[in-house]
């Protein structure tokens, strides 16, 4: 339900305006040295700021509350919290029986019975992906030096042109999507445990936890159906697993093959936009007219990909964890 991960488990907490969020990390190695300012650079790329993000400012300082000792893990459970202290929740009493269209609010409201907190989105708001990102910051430095994990924004509605796109977005009071492309590279061979815990599966089932998400594709992905077996096979070039093309995108039978992973992701437009829509009331059964008020992203794209790299980054770490690339007591990887 709220955890992920087998060796390295990550537990999400909180609510989009309630008193914090969080994660819980149990599995880290003891004695990887730890501090506050080492989130700061991953934590800075997800706030909002540039043009077509939210006005919410938070200021996104992890507190730590445990697993760390004089600098250094300790091998318990790591506790990170974010304080929420930029929340108006006035705008969520208005639409508290009229769900907004494309949004979790009419689902969460009938699987929970109406007890569900619907401010901001509750548990289903993108607030939650601050202590993701924080998880993703310790599972690269498990990984890396030799592992990294870069994901690119590549465009926005359609459009490689960002700005622009984004500008046209908010005059329109309207909302957009976006793609977004990861890779990691330095990966060994052997990562994945087939049947169902393959590669690609897990990454799969994180990065679709991140709100938005509607879409992954690996390599070539879709257009392999419209390729030969010539053509896509990937032909190998060394005893490494080297290949001359990377068509599978890194992972062969569930299993990484020694190439760069490299996966795409679509990102849906805003729930939350401007513009009157129409909406059922939850009370009456009656359609309605909904204009939502509130702060919210124009293009929520703008700030996933720090947070894609961070749901690779742990998955990567716990395969690794699996495979025993990873030392339990924390002595550094080459």
């Amino acid at each position: 339900m709220n955890t992920f991960g087998r060796l390295f488990r990550v537990s999400i907490l909180g609510e989009s305006h309630g008193p914090a969020v969080g994660i819980l990390i149990d599995g880290c190695p003891a004695g990887l040295e730890l501090r506050e300012e080492d989130f700061r650079a991953d934590l800075e790329r997800r706030k909002s700021g540039r043009p077509g993000t939210t006005p919410r400012r938070e200021e996104d300082v992890p507190r730590i509350g445990s697993g760390i000792f004089r600098g250094k893990t300790t091998g318990s459970p790591i506790l990170i919290t974010f304080e929420n202290r930029d929340t108006d929740s006035s705008a969520y009493d208005r639409i508290r029986t009229t769900p907004r269209p494309g949004h979790a609010d009419f689902v969460a409201f009938q699987k929970f019975g109406g007890f569900n907190d619907y401010r901001g989105g509750g548990a289903f708001s993108a607030r939650l992906t601050a202590p993701l990102v924080a998880a993703g910051v310790i599972a690269k430095m498990l990984i890396g030096p030799a592992t990294t994990v870069q994901a690119t924004l590549l465009e926005v509605g359609g459009s490689a042109g960002i700005e622009e796109a984004v500008a046209k977005a908010m005059a329109a009071e309207d909302s957009i999507g976006g793609i977004i492309e990861c890779r990691a590279a330095g990966l060994p061979v052997g990562l994945g445990e087939p049947f169902f815990d393959s590669a690609e599966s897990l990454l799969s089932h994180l990065i679709f936890s991140i709100p938005g998400i509607k879409g992954i594709e690996f390599g070539a992905g879709f257009a392999c159906a419209r390729m030969t077996g010539s053509v896509y096979n990937d032909r190998i070039l060394s005893l490494s697993g080297e290949t001359e093309t990377n068509h599978a995108g890194g992972i062969n039978g569930g299993i990484t093959n020694g190439n760069e992973i490299v996966c795409r992701v679509a990102v849906k437009p805003t729930s939350s936009i401007s513009m009157a829509q129409t909406t059922i009331d939850l009370e009456t059964g009656e359609l309605r007219e909904l204009r939502v008020g509130g702060r919210h992203d124009t293009c929520i794209a703008l700030r996933i990909p720090v947070i894609v790299e961070a749901a690779t980054a742990i998955v990567l770490a716990d395969l690794m964890l699996l495979e025993q690339k990873i030392p339990r007591i924390w002595s550094g990887r080459e």
